[in-house]
């Protein structure tokens, strides 16, 4: 039995203007690639357990991910698709593969999908089977070019080992003979936002997920996905998706039709409606007054790296110290001409620098740097590993990171964005951010499992950043019209097939 197992993720904010580079990826290969997903928390490192439970040869081209930013280069997908085909090529019973669901590059719209038409060209009748991320967004390229998807049930995500697992019982009972399933997809006209798509919380989604674990104990059918999609992503297929895996395609197109009625009739609670900035800034003064222990975490959400921003937006910062607001620790934020300012200075200085809102964004207001005076707190390397639960073991290396201490304010800057998912991140750099009044983060969600428990209160904070929550500011030429809510109008019935796919119809 020879398996190849790989690992290739991007996220693309096709309105970001953060570049996305083939070293973004940190691609590796072969024994590099099979030694960093061997016990990793991702479905390749469930890909890699179940391989060698069975005993079976395993192959694992490429292991390769990077954070979500602007489409990659064409020359970056090729780059990165080749090893996969070329094991794939040289001969295996089985194709398992750990991919996003939303990756967009030059030229191809459907990353995914072009690989995965790809592999299937290269090995017609092996089976292939694939996890995806709860952000993907689906196509029926993607169930045409596959034989099982499961996608991640949780935001933050935390099932990613699981969905791996999930993956493997369906090919397991493949390869045994046991199973031969067929998938349907269906579209509901729903761009999601990306906030109301939390699963730890009372919402739509989690009853749609709750929904979808229902249907996976009915006979017959193997997996229940529910796809809130990338909405900052232009593309034709971005939004909200169902894939039923089941015996047969009657069975799987009645549960993703019914689980595609019950998000549509539910669409009101994918709107995210945000308030105005200072509205916000109140509402955290207020929590801090109140009972509870640990800081008011003020998450930026307009400016969250793991999706596309850029991570220098500084509205909330700048509203917050103008607001007279104390004891704040914010951060990181990205301005690597800064961080060279601030290191030529050396600690203890004292300096005045113009951070943040360095990087244009195309169709926005212009923006303009916060001048700050105060003292360099520190100068190092922003280095740690992650204590988990999201990507535990983990090496995170921000570049070098410093330390600006202002009236009312401790920040710390680095070379490179980062998404704040662990303590390490201001561990690193000598900061206790526990210790603080108001804690700002660059982050929607992924910050909440470590530093929520930690809080007295989570605020959600608006800023004029590349993945605002207010779809108002995009402009959308390839996505596929009319869709709610940018049209509320939006009529749609589960049974029109344009919208219903399964892989059968061919």
């Amino acid at each position: 039995m020879r398996i190849v197992a790989a690992r290739f993720n991007h996220e693309t904010n096709t309105f970001s203007p953060v570049p996305t580079l083939l070293e973004d990826f940190d691609p590796l290969h072969g024994a590099d690639a099979l030694a960093l997903g061997t016990g990793s928390a991702t479905a390749l490192g469930a890909f890699i357990a179940y391989a060698q439970s069975i005993g079976a040869d395993l192959v694992t081209p490429l292991s390769a991910t990077a954070n979500p930013s602007g489409p990659a280069e064409r020359d970056v997908f090729e780059a990165l698709t080749a090893p996969i085909l070329e094991a794939v090529r040289g001969g295996c019973d089985a194709i398992l593969l750990d991919l996003h669901g939303a990756m967009v590059a030059g030229g191809v719209d459907d990353c995914e999908g072009e690989l995965l038409a790809r592999v299937r060209a290269a090995a017609p009748g092996v089976p292939i089977g694939v996890a995806l991320d709860l952000h993907g967004n689906v196509t029926a390229r993607m169930v045409d070019n596959c034989d099982c998807i499961a996608g991640f049930k949780t935001y933050p995500h935390i099932d990613m080992f699981e969905t791996g697992q999930h993956v493997t019982r369906m090919m397991d009972a493949i390869l045994k003979g046991d199973a031969r399933p067929v998938m349907a997809l269906t579209h509901p006209p729903i761009l999601a936002q990306t906030l109301k798509m939390n699963t730890e919380v009372p919402g739509i989604m989690i009853d749609l997920v709750n929904a979808a674990r229902a249907a996976e104990e009915r006979d017959g059918v193997h997996a229940v996905s529910i796809f809130g999609g990338f909405p900052l992503s232009d593309i034709a297929d971005a939004g909200v998706s169902v894939v039923a895996v089941a015996d047969n395609a009657i069975l799987a197109r009645e549960v993703a039709r019914n689980l595609a009625r019950a998000a549509w009739d539910g669409r009101e609670g994918f709107v995210y409606d945000e308030v105005p900035l200072a509205q916000s800034l109140a509402q955290a003064v207020r929590a801090a007054g109140g009972p509870g222990e640990g800081p008011v975490l003020l998450l930026d959400h307009g400016d969250n790296c793991m999706s596309g921003g850029t991570c220098d937006t500084v509205d909330l910062l700048q509203a917050a110290l103008e607001a007279g607001m104390a004891g704040i620790i914010a951060g990181p934020i990205c301005d690597p001409e800064v961080v060279d300012q601030m290191s030529t200075a050396g600690t203890g200085a004292a300096i005045t620098v113009a951070l943040g809102a360095k990087v244009s964004l195309d169709g926005f207001p212009p923006r303009a740097p916060l001048t700050l005076t105060g003292i360099v707190g520190s100068v190092g390397q922003g280095r740690y590993i992650v204590s988990g639960p999201i990507y535990t073991g983990q090496t995170c290396d921000m570049g070098r990171a410093v330390v600006l201490e202002v009236d009312g304010a401790t920040i710390l800057i680095t070379e490179k964005p980062h998404e704040p998912w662990d303590l390490g991140v201001f561990a690193c750099a000598g900061i206790d951010p526990i210790e603080a009044k108001y804690l700002i983060l660059k982050s929607r969600m992924y910050c909440r499992p470590v530093f929520a428990p930690l809080s007295r209160a989570i605020v959600e904070c608006a800023s004029a950043g590349i993945t605002s929550s207010n779809l108002d500011l995009f402009r959308f030429e390839k996505l596929k019209r009319p869709i709610f809510p940018i049209e509320r109008d939006t009529n749609w019935a589960p049974d029109d097939h344009a919208n219903t796919h399964d892989q059968t119809a061919l």
